[in-house]
């Protein structure tokens, strides 16, 4: 039997980067790490990952590399936002699923999704992306301070901070433009975005495709900085403030085209009235997938392994922890008005019975059992 890969590119330093290749191996599937440092991941070696060196910049280049692998390749994707676009543009060219590349880089430009969201009617903070510090400067006064500055493209609150004075926007803006990318730990970037400030409580809005897994409650740490601290999942929240706060994310992926596999969605909500902070076309970081596991029994990294990698659609369904058939292609299946006559199950679980039996119903939907007539069966096949 060949080979099976699944290749991740590039991968997190801590947490869910080794979880996507345990995922993976429980899918019966031999996960490879294509980077240009495989060393700046400990778990590959402590793992027994493979791995190789690649410039995992360029998709053609990840292209060449599957080429070499032998066997076939069964996924392709990445647990960090950095790589996604190359991720996603490199499972497109071999057939694979896949977001749609263009949506996610929409999506990691700030700008441009900011854009995005505005002409769609979405709701979100004043803005405007600041080539110099001197840009900056103008932009606050225009949008009226306090304002946030943070990188165009950036990621984990890097580089991110909230500015009362001018002079402030200025050092801020000039911390990003001006910084070395490698000390900074983010891609080059060409501008900030310079934002007014939103007030409230914040949240996150966990999402596979368009589905909404559940709500975090997120708890940073005193401003000027945005880091975060701590997470509540699930968030404590009325019927009416989920209900409000997960149809914005929706409407925002839907304006995004991230119609497909993971976002994390950040939202504000002051005075009742949801605020979209940014949205990541990843799984969040944190280690909120872990509580979403731990707190509703919904393995969400598995999920999006299961997908990228085409396998069982009823699996990547939120709420479902578990597909198993207990007939092999090719069996007979006889008749036999008793419990001989299951072909599997699907088990759901939700934060109340009604979500759980919606799950499992929504996860036998998506399975597609094919029994075809035999030449010749006793006591009367299924068909």
């Amino acid at each position: 039997m060949s080979t099976e890969w699944f290749v991740l590119v590039e991968s997190n330093t801590t947490g869910s980067g080794r979880l996507f290749c345990a995922c993976a191996r429980r899918l019966g599937l031999r996960p490879v790490v294509f980077a240009r440092e495989p060393g700046r991941y400990p778990y590959v070696a402590t793992d027994g990952i493979d791995s190789r060196v690649v410039d995992t910049r360029s998709a053609d280049v990840v292209l060449d590399e599957c080429a070499q692998l032998g066997g076939r390749v069964a996924g392709v994707t990445s647990s960090s936002e950095y790589s996604m676009v190359t991720a996603s543009e490199a499972a497109r060219s071999l057939g694979l699923p896949h977001p749609d590349p263009e949506a996610v880089r929409r999506c990691r430009d700030k700008s441009i999704q900011r854009e995005r969201l505005r002409d769609a009617g979405l709701p979100g903070p004043l803005f405007a992306a600041a080539r110099t510090p001197g840009e900056a400067v103008a932009a606050a006064a225009r949008i009226g301070l306090p304002v946030v500055v943070k990188p165009v493209a950036g990621s984990g609150s890097i580089g991110t901070r909230l500015c009362r004075r001018s002079d402030e926007v200025g050092t801020a803006a000039s911390d990003v433009l001006d910084a070395d990318p490698v000390e900074l730990a983010l891609p080059p970037q060409y501008a900030v975005m310079v934002e007014e400030h939103l007030g409230g409580a914040e949240y996150s809005v966990e999402t596979i495709d368009e589905h909404v897994v559940g709500v975090t409650r997120k708890h940073l740490a005193p401003e000027p900085y945005f880091v975060e601290i701590g997470h509540d999942f699930p968030a404590s929240l009325n019927f009416a403030e989920f209900a409000d706060i997960s149809d914005t994310a929706v409407s925002a992926l839907r304006a995004l085209g991230l119609g497909w596999g993971p976002a994390h969605v950040e939202i504000r909500y002051p005075a009742g009235f949801p605020r979209i902070v940014e949205v990541n076309p990843r799984l969040a970081g944190g280690m909120i997938p872990q509580m979403v596991q731990e707190a509703c029994g919904i393995d969400m990294i598995f999920h999006v392994v299961a997908e990228a990698a085409g396998r069982a659609e009823a699996r990547m369904i939120p709420g479902v922890i578990e597909v198993v058939l207990t007939r092999e292609p090719g069996q007979d299946v006889v008749l036999r008005h008793s419990f001989q006559d299951r072909l599997g199950h699907v088990l759901a679980a939700g934060e109340d019975g009604s979500v759980a039996a919606r799950a499992a119903d929504d996860g036998l939907l998506a399975l597609d059992a094919r029994i075809a007539p035999a030449s010749f069966v006793t006591e009367g096949a299924l068909g």
